[in-house]
């Protein structure tokens, strides 16, 4: 099932002041209990939202690639690691590796990934909803509410809570 990404970024966009404030009272508060908050909410969220049927993240963000990911799909595309850097990788203002272009370039027409079983590990972990110290990347959830759908859904549920 396609999502209506317009409809989500727009949702997103007019509650931004509100999230940013809602993350911010987050962070100060470290509430116990928000891990296990925010993955009942992560679960929740995917239970509804097919994450083949958007792909936004491919389509309009880069993730951060580390060595081990760089040499992880050289060996899976049979390249060598220099050739696939040229081909695929610069290094972004924070002198990190990301994809030279967006969509993602693995990324196919049905939104699968060609190197799924070996993706960058940010991929694997992304949006990040589902891990500890959730309250370490608050700020990045806010960032992301504006290109997952489902991380929208986590903030919209948290703030119920909280």
């Amino acid at each position: 099932m396609k999502l209506d990404l317009d409809r989500y970024k727009e949702l997103a966009n007019n509650k931004a002041k509100e999230n940013k404030a809602f993350v911010a009272r987050l962070r100060k508060k470290k509430p116990k209990t928000l891990d296990d908050s925010v993955y009942n909410a992560h679960v929740k969220a995917f239970e509804n939202i097919d994450c083949l049927g958007c792909a936004n993240c491919c389509k309009s963000i880069s993730p951060i690639i580390i060595d081990r990911d760089i040499d992880r799909i050289a060996r899976h595309l049979i390249m060598k690691r220099p050739d696939l850097i040229d081909q695929y990788f610069e290094i972004d203002e924070d002198q990190d590796y990301v994809f030279k272009e967006t969509p993602c370039p693995f990324l196919m027409p049905d939104n699968y990934c060609m190197i799924y079983e070996v993706r960058p590990r940010a991929c694997r972990e992304y949006p990040h909803t589902d891990r500890k110290r959730f309250y370490q990347i608050l700020n990045l959830t806010f960032r992301n509410s504006f290109v997952c759908p489902a991380v929208y859904e986590v903030l919209e549920t948290l703030k119920k809570e909280y």
